[in-house]
C-alpha cells in the first residue's frame, strides 16, 4: 500500500507541475553516437548515449525503482545488428528518499551505453529514449520526455581484425589487437570477449560548467595540502629555507622572489603537467612513481643532501657558475629560483603522481579548461607553504649561532632524510621484485639511523662543524626520547607488528622473509588455495591479511561465475602509499576483512609491476596506440580505458559479467564508509 501511495502521489505531483508550469524547459541536451564506427562484421560495439544536464537539476538513471520514473532505451529490431544485453547506465549515484524510496540519478552529465553486435556496416540502428528531470533547488519534476535516435555510417576496417589476431607472433612493425576487441583474449576463460563489459578507449571531456569547475578546484586544491604530508615533499621544506636564507637580500628582494618560486611551482604543475599529459599521456605519472631510474636518482640525490647536512662535504655551486652570476646577478639569480622550484616538482613527482593522475588523464582525454584548473588548484595549495617560508627565512636566521643550533638542526634534518630516503629505493624494489630491501630490513635500518640520531642528541659524539655543549638541553633530551621510543615502537615490526601509522610508508608485511605468530598477514603464497585455480602471479604478488584472491582479472571473472559471487577489484600498486594504509587501517578491520575474505572473490590489479609477459600477450592500446608489453602498464590501461580512472587505490565491484553493482570507491579510511560500500554491493548482487 505505501508503495501504492507514493506512486499515486508522486504521478499527481507531476500532474500539476506539467499544468501550472507554462514554460517549457528543457534541462537536459542528448547526444549519441557509436564507440567505433570503423568495424569487421561480428564485432561488438556500444551505443554511447550522453546527456549534459544544466546546474541545479538531476536525471533519473535505468533500473528498477519504487516509485521513481527510471530511464528507459527501446532499440527497435533492424537488419545489420543484433542487441546485446541491456542498457546499462555509466557512474549514476544514489540515493533513498523518504517518499519515493530507492533510486539512481545523475548530476552534471549523465551516460548510458548499450552493446550492439554489428553484423553489416550497412546497420541502421534506430530506437528511443524516455527521461525524467528534476530540479534540485524547487522540487519540480517535469514529466517523462520521449526521444528518437538514428545511428548509423558504419565502415569495414580496411585490415580485418582476423588478420591481426592469426599472426603466431606479436610483431612490434605491426599493429596488435586493440584492447576493446582482445584485452584478455589470451588467458583461459569460459567467458566470451563480446559479454565483457569493457568499454572503447573513450575519455569525454568533463562538464566544464562554474560549479564544476571550483568543485574541481576545491578537490584539486585539497590534494595540494595532502600532497605536502608526503615522505618526499616534506623534506623539500628546510632545503627551500635554506636556500633562501642564503640569498643575503633584502626584505623587499625576498618576498619578490619567494613570490616568484612560488609561481614558478604553480606554472610548473599547471603547463608542464598539462603538456606532458597531452603528449605522452598519464603514464608519464607512473614512470615518475615507479621505475627504478628516477627512483634511484632520488634515492641518491635525498642520500647526497643527507651527508651533506652531517657535515661529511658542503655542495657548492662550480666556480664558473658563481663568476657568471656575479656579472649578471638578476639574471642567474631568477635562474636559480626557476630550477630550485623545478627540482621540487621533480623530486616530489613521485609521491604526487597518484595524486594528480586524475588530472593528467583528463587532460589526455580531451579536456582543456578543466585539468588547468584542477592542476592550478593543486600547485596553489602545493606552493602556498613554500612560499611563506622563503619570504620568512629569518626564522632560522633567528636562531642563536654561538650554541651551534644551525648546525644541530642541519644535522637532524640530514638523519630524517637519510630515513626517507629508502622510500624511493623501496618503490623501485617492490615494481621490479629485486628483494633488497624487504620489510624487515628497512625497518632496521631505520631503528639504526634513530638510534644513532638519539645517541647524537645525547652527546655521545660529534659531527664535523659541531660546537662543544657543556650539558645536554632540555629540548635535545626531549628529542633524544622520541627518537627512542620511536625506535622501541618500530622494532617489533621486524617480527611482524602491522605498524599501522607507517603502513604507508614501508614495503608489504608479505615482503618479510620471517613474520612470529601472525596468521592473518601470511603471504598469499603460502595459503592452500581451496576455491578455484590456484592465482596467475601467485609467487611474486600478494594480498594482505591471508585474503585469497587473484592477480588476473580475467581469472578473478571465471571463479566468480562459479562461486556465484561479485569480483572486488582492486587497482593498486608497490608505491601507492594510500594503497598500503587503507589495506592496515580498513581492510584489517575485522568485519570489512569478513567480508572480503567470505562474500567476494578478490582481484588486485597492480598498475606498477614491470614484470613483462610473454609477447603473445601483448597488444596495442587503443588509448595511446602503445603496445603494452608488462602486467602493470596493461592494468593500467585496463583502467583507463574501461573505468576512465588512473588513481590508486580505487575499488570497483562488479558481478561475474563486468557489470558495475555501484560507482567506485576510492582512498576512505573510515571502516564504517567501506562496509556500507561493500553491503551496498552485495545487496545490488542479490537484487540482480
Amino acid at each position: 500500500m505505501k508503495s501504492i501511495h507514493n506512486i499515486l502521489l508522486f504521478c499527481l505531483f507531476l500532474f500539476i507541475i506539467s499544468s501550472s508550469n507554462a514554460q517549457v524547459q528543457k534541462p537536459a541536451t542528448w547526444t549519441y553516437k557509436a564507440s567505433e564506427t570503423q568495424i569487421v562484421p561480428g564485432q561488438v560495439i556500444e551505443l554511447i548515449f550522453t546527456a549534459i544536464i544544466d546546474n541545479g537539476w538531476y536525471m533519473y538513471s535505468v533500473g528498477k525503482f519504487e516509485s521513481a520514473p527510471a530511464a528507459t532505451f527501446k532499440i527497435n529490431a533492424g537488419k545489420g545488428y543484433k542487441i546485446i544485453d541491456t542498457t546499462y547506465a555509466n557512474h549514476d549515484k544514489y540515493k533513498k528518499d523518504e517518499y519515493i524510496g530507492e533510486y539512481r540519478y545523475f548530476v552534471g552529465k549523465a551516460e548510458f551505453r548499450q552493446k550492439i553486435k554489428i553484423l553489416s556496416p550497412d546497420a541502421v540502428i534506430t530506437g528511443t529514449y524516455e527521461y525524467s528531470t528534476c530540479s534540485l533547488e524547487s522540487g519540480i519534476c517535469l514529466p517523462p520526455k520521449e526521444e528518437d535516435f538514428s545511428i548509423g555510417g558504419f565502415v569495414l576496417k580496411k585490415k580485418l581484425l582476423a588478420d591481426s589476431l592469426a599472426l603466431p607472433k606479436a610483431d612490434t612493425n605491426t599493429a596488435l589487437p586493440s584492447v576493446s576487441d582482445t584485452i584478455m583474449a589470451n588467458t583461459d576463460t569460459t567467458i566470451s570477449a563480446e559479454d565483457q563489459n569493457t568499454k572503447p578507449v573513450t575519455i569525454s571531456p568533463a562538464n566544464t560548467s562554474d560549479t564544476n569547475l571550483w568543485s574541481f578546484f576545491v578537490l584539486a586544491f585539497l590534494s595540494g595540502i595532502i600532497a605536502l604530508l608526503t615522505p618526499c615533499v616534506f623534506p623539500m621544506i628546510p632545503m627551500t629555507v635554506t636556500f633562501f636564507l642564503n640569498s643575503g637580500q633584502s626584505r623587499a628582494q625576498s618576498i619578490f622572489k619567494a613570490a616568484i618560486y612560488g609561481g614558478c611551482i604553480i606554472l610548473i604543475y599547471t603547463i608542464i603537467g598539462t603538456l606532458v599529459a597531452k603528449l605522452v599521456g598519464p603514464e608519464a605519472a607512473n614512470f615518475l612513481s615507479t621505475h627504478w631510474l628516477p627512483n634511484l636518482f632520488f634515492f641518491f640525490i635525498f642520500v647526497l643532501f643527507a651527508l651533506s647536512f652531517l657535515g661529511m662535504f658542503e655542495i657548492v655551486l662550480p666556480s664558473w657558475l658563481i663568476n657568471a652570476s656575479d656579472k649578471n646577478a638578476e639574471k642567474g639569480g631568477y635562474l636559480g629560483i626557476f630550477f630550485m622550484a623545478f627540482t621540487l616538482v621533480l623530486v616530489s613527482f613521485s609521491c604526487t603522481g597518484p595524486i594528480v593522475g586524475t588530472i593528467l588523464v583528463q587532460s589526455a582525454g580531451g579536456a582543456t579548461l578543466l585539468p588547468i584548473v584542477g592542476m592550478f588548484g593543486f600547485s596553489l595549495a602545493f606552493a602556498i607553504p613554500f612560499t611563506l617560508f622563503a619570504i620568512f627565512p629569518q626564522w632560522l636566521q633567528n636562531l642563536p649561532k654561538s650554541g651551534g643550533w644551525l648546525n644541530t638542526v642541519k644535522v637532524i634534518l640530514g638523519f630524517l632524510e637519510l630515513a626517507l630516503s629508502l622510500k624511493f629505493l623501496s618503490l623501485a624494489d617492490q615494481a621490479y621484485h629485486w628483494g633488497i630491501l624487504d620489510r624487515d630490513v628497512n625497518i632496521a635500518i631505520w631503528c639504526g639511523i634513530f638510534s644513532a640520531l638519539a645517541a647524537y642528541l645525547l652527546d655521545f659524539y660529534r659531527l664535523p662543524h659541531d660546537s662543544p655543549i657543556e650539558s645536554v638541553s632540555v629540548p635535545r633530551a626531549i628529542l633524544a626520547m622520541i627518537c627512542l621510543s620511536f625506535v622501541i615502537y618500530i622494532a617489533p615490526g621486524m617480527w611482524g607488528a602491522p605498524l599501522k601509522p607507517l603502513s604507508g610508508y614501508l614495503p608489504p608485511l608479505s615482503s618479510q622473509d620471517f613474520v612470529y605468530d601472525n596468521n592473518s598477514n601470511l603471504p598469499a603464497s603460502n595459503v592452500a588455495y581451496t576455491t578455484c585455480d590456484m592465482p596467475k602471479y601467485g609467487d611474486f604478488l600478494h594480498l594482505p591479511h591471508h585474503i585469497q584472491g587473484y592477480f588476473d582479472y580475467k581469472q578473478a571473472q571465471k571463479c566468480a561465475l562459479e562461486q556465484k559471487k561479485p569480483v572486488f577489484i582492486d587497482f593498486t600498486g608497490h608505491g601507492c602509499v594510500n594503497c598500503r594504509e587503507m589495506e592496515a587501517n580498513v581492510w584489517s578491520h575485522p568485519e570489512v576483512l569478513k567480508r572480503l575474505k567470505e562474500k567476494f572473490v578478490v582481484v588486485a590489479l597492480y598498475v606498477d609491476d614491470k614484470t613483462e609477459l610473454p609477447e603473445s600477450e601483448w597488444y596495442t592500446s587503443t588509448f595511446d596506440q602503445k603496445i603494452k608489453k608488462s602486467i602493470g602498464k596493461q592494468n593500467a590501461d585496463f583502467q583507463i580505458t574501461k573505468y576512465n580512472n588512473n588513481a590508486q587505490p580505487y575499488y570497483i565491484i562488479e558481478d561475474a559479467e563486468g557489470n558495475m553493482l555501484l560507482p567506485p570507491k576510492a582512498y576512505d579510511l573510515d571502516p564504517q564508509n567501506f562496509i556500507a560500500f561493500l553491503d551496498e554491493a552485495l545487496l545490488n548482487f542479490s537484487n540482480k
